[in-house]
């Protein structure tokens, strides 16, 4: 017994037109966005595994220390026992604490800097922890920060004495409330020692695989929706001979 093949033919309607010309396009361009951002973060980790690889130079001794982010670096002074501010809401090993931020004058130079000295356990929220000040001038091991994006407000919460609690590092504003003459340049402490803290600094966020993984995502997303666009758009074709032949 033979039996006619039901034929289709290819014939999307305009909503479906639309439909897949409007999401198509934009499926694809978040993919080409998440590549974009995974190099950005590829390019990010050659600087930041380029600058730390470099041996400690004295601070003074670079060109433009505002563009040497992750540079290593020396430099002595004093800190200033008034100006400190805690950093808020900073995690270790569950633990809850704050991040020390402490102004240094620099020995030979008129440019004040701020220094992380490093994490302190905060479990008692009723009054602020004590910081303890070296008094003789300090030799410290440091690396310079990136600038802090701004834009942002202080979350000052003890905005009249010091030290100042704070959720948000804002250099203008911080050089504002210190009478500095200008936003100071911001590093942090590599190695334990009188002035440190707890030095266990949190890895920085560069995974390039992780933008790779939701760019295929995108781009799987669209490649469904081309199926899905053909399999809509073929339709049976009416007519033909419907008698079986024997």
């Amino acid at each position: 017994m033979l039996r006619n093949s039901a034929q289709r033919r290819f014939a999307p309607g305009w909503p479906l037109w639309l439909f897949t010309l409007g999401f198509l396009p934009v499926l694809i361009s978040l993919g080409f966005w998440q590549l974009d951002r995974a190099e950005e973060k590829r390019a990010f980790d050659r600087q930041l595994t380029a600058a730390q690889a470099q041996p400690s130079v004295p601070l003074a001794s670079l060109d433009s220390p505002a563009s040497a982010a992750w540079r290593a670096v020396t430099l002595q002074g004093y800190f200033d026992p008034q100006l400190i501010w805690l950093l808020d809401n900073r995690i270790r090993g569950g633990v809850a604490g704050v991040e020390v931020l402490q102004v240094l004058r620099q020995a030979g130079s008129a440019e004040p800097v701020l220094i992380n000295r490093g994490w302190l356990a905060w479990t008692d929220r009723s009054e602020l922890p004590q910081i303890s000040t070296p008094k003789q001038p300090e030799f410290l091991y440091a690396e310079v920060l990136p600038p802090v994006e701004s834009g942002f407000t202080l979350g000052d919460n003890n905005a009249t004495g010091w030290p100042r609690l704070i959720s948000r590092i804002e250099l203008d504003a911080m050089a504002e409330q210190a009478g500095l003459p200008g936003a100071p340049l911001l590093l942090r402490l590599r190695e334990p020692g009188a002035a440190s803290f707890t030095l266990d600094w949190p890895g920085q966020p560069t995974s390039a695989s992780k933008h790779t993984g939701y760019a295929v995502q995108w781009f799987a997303m669209a490649l469904a929706l081309i199926a899905l666009f053909v399999w809509a758009g073929l339709r049976p074709v009416s007519g033909g001979n419907n008698n079986n032949e024997q």
